[in-house]
């Protein structure tokens, strides 16, 4: 049983110490997303709005295509250009 015993502390140590360089991981890659995200903001894009009705696009019509991305991608998306195939 001595073995057996001595198998067994080896065992849950090393489980024990696993956990814990685990935990320290994750805990150092939330402060490190944490910081970039206070050094480093996302940069805001600029759209460039293109006029459509030189491409036979009536104005009504733009904004039913606009108001469809943004509800469509959450907000995410935006137009740049319409044009008529």
């Amino acid at each position: 049983m001595d073995n057996f015993s001595f198998g067994l502390m080896l065992m849950v140590i090393g489980m024990v110490t696993v956990f814990a360089i685990l935990l320290i991981i994750i805990n150092l890659s939330k402060l490190l997303i944490k910081l970039v995200n206070k050094v480093a903001p996302e940069e805001e894009v600029v759209h460039k709005f293109v006029d459509n009705n030189a491409k036979g696009i009536d104005a009504l019509t733009e904004e039913i295509i606009r108001a469809a991305v943004v509800q469509v991608t959450g907000g995410k998306g935006h137009v740049a250009s319409v044009e008529r195939l």
